[in-house]
């Protein structure tokens, strides 16, 4: 009896060891991995820069021996037709960028603050998947914001989110509004004619698909052009305005064209290893405007004698002329992509389209120029290298 007990005794004695044994073994392992976690930060970089590093813990995948890789979090905040569908090829180009285009131009994701906030979260949580997604071993993911997809409406509550999460923010405008606003009335147009064998296309990949768009010749609205364009310029400086809290650079399209180092600019503001970015995109509009007017000759009362400037206060040094004189007189304009020394070979003058045809194409939609709707989430149809 006495050896059953002394047995019993030492049975328990050697389950409770063992059990406290394993609860440490438990502890210990999940100690590693907080300390690991903690450790991901690298010591050579710049502590400065710490806040602007994101360690993503995807729900849907694990990024395994890319866990401690930090990631930059971004937004390109741009207007329709302004280049960002280009900017955004020559990102995802690099391969560690991830742009997931156009992601709110679908209403039920920008409805509200909340829907705003978790559509922000699974996009910077490496849980939105396109076809730009680069997940596991991203160096910066971000996406494109056009200006009037709610970004204005909830900007308070935005510059925030951007602040407290580290999101670095990409201005890309346009200096020659005039330019832009031609590019949006013939996009436009093309959503119904649908010129290239009746598909619309807002972007193209070889110059005879960008002489077919090109042939159409939007009439610009005498009228209400100066009011047009002095609001086109009103929403990007209240953007700069708005978003001037967190870390952020303004680029502009022409200088894009004209300047490749500035992709390099960009490069370095996302802490990128650099690359040689490329895009198939051809432009559209080549030459000049005056090729792409159809009542550039009209002499236009509401825009006589007047001109504007796309100032932005934060950048003196950069203030661009934009002449909106349309008399037979006069047609000063800024030099945009006028020869091949500009801006590369794609942007070539070409010698004048004919008109021909206009007259028998649909007439083009009745709307403002800002008025440009995208057909698929996700995707705008105003993106594009125009």
């Amino acid at each position: 009896m006495l050896v059953i007990v002394f047995a019993m005794v030492c049975g328990i004695y050697m389950c409770s060891v063992c059990l406290k044994q394993t609860n440490v073994h438990r502890n210990t392992k999940f100690l590693n991995v907080e300390i690991n976690r903690r450790h991901c930060h690298d010591l050579s970089i710049d502590k400065s820069q710490t806040p602007y590093l994101y360690y993503p813990k995807p729900t849907t995948f694990s990024r395994d021996e890319c866990a401690c890789n930090p990631v930059r979090l971004f937004a390109i905040l741009s207007m329709q037709r302004s280049g960002s569908g280009w900017f955004e090829t020559l990102l995802n180009s690099h391969t560690n960028v991830s742009s997931n285009g156009e992601i709110f131009s679908a209403k039920e994701r920008r409805s509200n603050v909340s829907s705003i906030s978790s559509t922000l979260d699974r996009v910077y949580n490496l849980d939105w998947f396109t076809s730009a997604s680069k997940n596991h071993c991203s160096g910066a993911v971000g996406f494109k914001w056009m200006l009037n997809q709610g970004l204005m409406e909830y900007h308070k509550e935005i510059a925030e989110y951007f602040n407290d999460r580290g999101v670095s923010v990409i201005f890309l405008f346009r200096r020659n509004l005039l330019r832009r606003m031609v590019s949006v009335l013939a996009n436009s147009y093309d959503r119904y004619a649908k010129l290239l064998n009746g598909t619309h296309k807002s972007h193209v990949h070889s110059h005879e698909e960008a002489d077919t768009l090109s042939r159409y010749k939007p009439v610009i609205n005498s009228i209400s052009l100066v009011m047009d364009l002095k609001n086109m310029e009103k929403m990007v400086l209240e953007a700069l305005e708005y978003f001037s809290s967190t870390r952020h650079i303004v680029l502009y399209y022409e200088d894009l064209i004209s300047n490749r180092t500035k992709l390099a600019d960009v490069q370095q503001f996302l802490d990128l290893p650099k690359m040689e970015l490329t895009s198939r995109q051809v432009k559209i509009h080549r030459g000049s405007l005056s090729e792409h007017i159809k009542n550039w000759d009209e002499k236009i009362q509401s825009t006589e004698g007047r001109n504007l400037k796309f100032k932005n206060k934060n950048e003196p040094q950069t203030h661009t002329k934009i002449s909106i004189k349309f008399s037979g007189h006069s047609k000063t304009l800024p030099k945009d992509c006028s020869n091949m020394t500009a801006c590369g070979n794609e942007a070539a003058i070409m010698p004048p389209p004919s008109s021909a045809g206009n007259e028998s194409q649909p007439p083009p939609p009745s709307g403002h120029a800002d008025d440009f709707r995208p057909t698929t989430p996700g995707h705008s149809p105003g993106i594009g290298h125009s």
